[in-house]
């Protein structure tokens, strides 16, 4: 049996044990798709069930568990929700991925952005303009239906077959940027997206060609939590007149700083 200090990720045995514990199963919850027994998470963190029972206690009194009677589950309370939702605020993407997204921009002479996945939208956080490059649509807090975007390819291309269809359950759900929506509208269906994800999973990057403004291109790659859903992406944007190279580099360079970010908040890849 591997010691608990080794299960959370500690290189050294530690000197307050129940602080491990109380965050091992925390981390086990937001893990999981849904609520799950006591029994599960003492298995799984291989804890006695009396010392899982008790932590479990004292966090459902503090808010940070919320215990599921009818169901005999426990899953993550408020408390939780208010710490993910400090961590929103404090914008660690936006801290961690500026640095990348510049050093993009300086070494392509490219505009780069980050941006997250919001509902059937993207949301940018980061927005770095090239000098002597074209203005863009984009910037920090603008919003873009996300079938059109490179960015917004990148994530819809890392969730669930479920999710993706729970967002696009019609063809209402595609929202356009062209002078007539109801044609374009009328272009874009669940398969299609189907077809043009297929697509970025296998390349492993995601491009757009003039659906968000015209006469420039977009690339992007995910960036992805430690679970592997899509915590954001990273896209450079460039002339669609612009030779092979500068989209195979632009490709390479933001696949290279979407796995950087990915390390940095310890994600899967």
């Amino acid at each position: 049996m591997r010691p608990l200090d080794e299960r959370v990720g500690a290189s050294t045995p530690s000197k307050v044990p129940a602080a491990d514990q109380t965050l091992a199963i925390l981390s086990h919850l937001a893990a999981q798709r849904g609520p799950v027994p006591a029994a599960t998470i003492a298995q799984a963190l291989e804890l006695p069930r009396s010392t899982v029972y008790h932590l479990l206690a004292v966090m459902a009194e503090r808010g940070f568990v919320v215990h599921l009677p009818e169901e005999r589950r426990y899953g993550l309370g408020v408390s939780a929700f208010e710490l993910s939702s400090g961590f929103s605020r404090q914008q660690p993407l936006a801290r961690l991925g500026r640095p990348l997204v510049a050093a993009l921009v300086d070494r392509l002479g490219e505009s780069g952005h980050l941006a997250v996945l919001h509902g059937r939208d993207v949301l940018y956080l980061v927005e770095e303009r090239a000098p002597r490059r074209p203005s863009l649509v984009t910037d920090v807090g603008v919003r873009l239906p996300a079938h059109l975007t490179a960015t917004g390819r990148a994530m819809l291309a890392e969730l669930p077959p479920a999710q993706l269809r729970a967002l696009y359950p019609d063809r209402a759900a595609f929202a356009t940027r062209h002078p007539s929506p109801e044609a374009d509208a009328a272009e874009w269906t669940y398969g299609r997206l189907k077809r043009v994800l297929a697509e970025v999973r296998l390349r492993g990057w995601a491009a757009e060609d003039g659906e968000v403004t015209p006469g420039l291109a977009s690339v992007g790659a995910p960036v992805v939590d430690h679970l592997g859903w899509p915590a954001a992406a990273i896209a450079v944007t460039y002339s669609n007149e612009s030779p092979d190279e500068t989209a195979d580099a632009a490709a390479t360079g933001v696949l290279d700083a979407a796995a950087e970010l990915s390390r940095r908040i310890r994600g899967t890849r």
